[in-house]
């Protein structure tokens, strides 16, 4: 454990974040090695059942707390990568939700269509847009891409007003304009940088960002930090007014609709199409791009759905196994349990209470370790890969309808696979020992 915690400090090798994979092997080992110290220290608070076959089962595994370790490591792997995959796909996909709520502030947002011709609209489009009844304010973007350098990728630079039909979703400074940097000043005119722009340039609030615009560069003060999910390898947002006085460019690839107060959003998008034609403007609501957007990210993310039920299958492939052998070796135990009165159903409990008390050790010691593992790949992974953060969600249902019905499969498992063992008649069973 202390050194995957060692490893999570480590800065990425050519982009690739060796420490962080380091961590989370490092911590199933820390998992699966504390796998005794967590039996020894929850058994005392689990034996205070009356059934005999409980206590049967409570004793043999607080004598052999190895045993634990045997029939629980694949249960402690499988729980720890299938929760702490959850854990961050359920971060990133509220992340991306308020997100897109955070940046979707308008009404209606309309696109220049590139069967248009130019893929840009001119002021004169602007003006119709602007003058639809309902319509109460209209805010621009235009959107660049260029190279700092020869080696750098594509970078984005956006342009358009830091308040109004654009949100911002800040992480760091402030979305006011610096004091000294308006239109007229000696002062750098302010810039705002997305998280993958500041690692990637090793910049931070107050510094000097350089872009290439119209040929000439071009310094601005970072004034603030935001996040994007959209561009993963850089973005800078400038002011309009600024771009416009640093460029002279005019044209225009977005805009955002506000809507006046009572007008249907939707009677504003039906005269947009009407008015300009399906060719020329691509037209969409908030909510469509929300509801597309995640529609997308659940298609793209269900592989690691998929990936959770092999490893869970993996787990009670473990459970089956090692009780199938355990049990073969315990024929002898079975038959003087008989002697004493069991029936062949009552070992089959026995049998299952003792799985029961394996797969619920591991499943604990699972989620635990996927917790930490889910924090590596939001913290370090993620960060390290692609420059983004997100805000921490776990699905606690869904972690806790996982965990018990694991705990039922495994008790489910190694009843079956203790199956056999029960067959032999008790008299032949305890042949051995006299």
């Amino acid at each position: 454990a202390a050194l995957a915690g060692a490893a999570c400090l480590l800065p990425p090798l050519a982009g690739i974040p060796f420490g962080g994979y380091a961590a989370v092997a490092l911590t199933l080992v820390a998992a699966v090695l504390s796998l005794p110290a967590v039996a020894r220290a929850l058994l005392p608070f689990l034996g205070l059942a009356r059934s005999v076959a409980w206590r049967l089962a409570h004793a043999r595994l607080s004598a052999t707390p190895g045993q634990a370790v045997v029939a629980g490591a694949g249960v402690i792997a499988s729980v720890a990568l299938a929760s702490a995959m959850a854990i961050m796909v359920s971060s990133f996909r509220v992340s991306v939700d308020d997100w897109l709520a955070q940046v979707l502030p308008a009404d209606l947002y309309v696109r220049a269509s590139p069967a248009s011709g130019s893929g840009y609209l001119d002021p004169a489009a602007l003006a119709r847009i602007a003058a639809l009844p309902g319509v109460a304010s209209v805010d621009t973007t235009r959107l660049i891409n260029l190279r700092l350098s020869d080696e750098e990728p594509l970078f984005s630079v956006l342009a358009r007003p830091v308040r109004g039909n654009w949100g911002l979703p800040l992480v760091a400074g402030s979305a006011e304009r610096p004091a000294g940097s308006d239109a007229g000043h000696d002062a750098l005119p302010p810039a705002w940088i997305s998280e993958a722009a500041a690692d990637r340039l090793r910049l931070a609030v107050g510094g000097r960002l350089v872009l290439p615009l119209e040929g000439r560069r071009h310094s601005f003060v970072v004034a603030g930090i935001w996040r994007d999910y959209a561009r993963q390898h850089g973005a800078a947002l400038i002011e309009s007014e600024d771009y416009l006085a640093l460029t002279g460019d005019t044209r225009i690839n977005d805009a955002a609709i506000r809507a006046e107060a009572g007008v249907d959003p939707k009677s504003i998008a039906e005269a947009l199409r009407t008015a300009f034609g399906a060719e020329h403007l691509i037209v969409a609501l908030p909510g469509e791009i929300r509801a597309e957007t995640l529609q997308i990210f659940d298609r793209t993310f269900l592989i690691t759905y998929l990936m959770e039920a092999v490893t869970v299958m993996i787990g009670l492939f473990g459970i089956a196994t090692t009780f199938a052998t355990l049990a073969s070796t315990r024929e002898g135990e079975f038959g003087m349990l008989r002697h004493l009165g069991f029936t062949r159903a009552e070992i089959g409990r026995l049998i299952a209470m003792e799985g029961l008390l394996t797969a619920g050790l591991g499943v604990i010691s699972g989620l635990l370790a996927g917790g930490a593992i889910a924090w590596i790949l939001i913290e370090v992974i993620n960060r390290q890969s692609f420059h983004w953060s997100m805000d921490l969600a776990v699905p606690w249902g869904a972690l806790a309808l996982f965990a018990v019905s694991l705990v039922v499969l495994a008790a489910l498992v190694a009843r079956l696979a203790g199956a056999r063992a029960m067959l032999r008649s008790a008299v032949l069973a305890v042949k051995a020992d006299w």
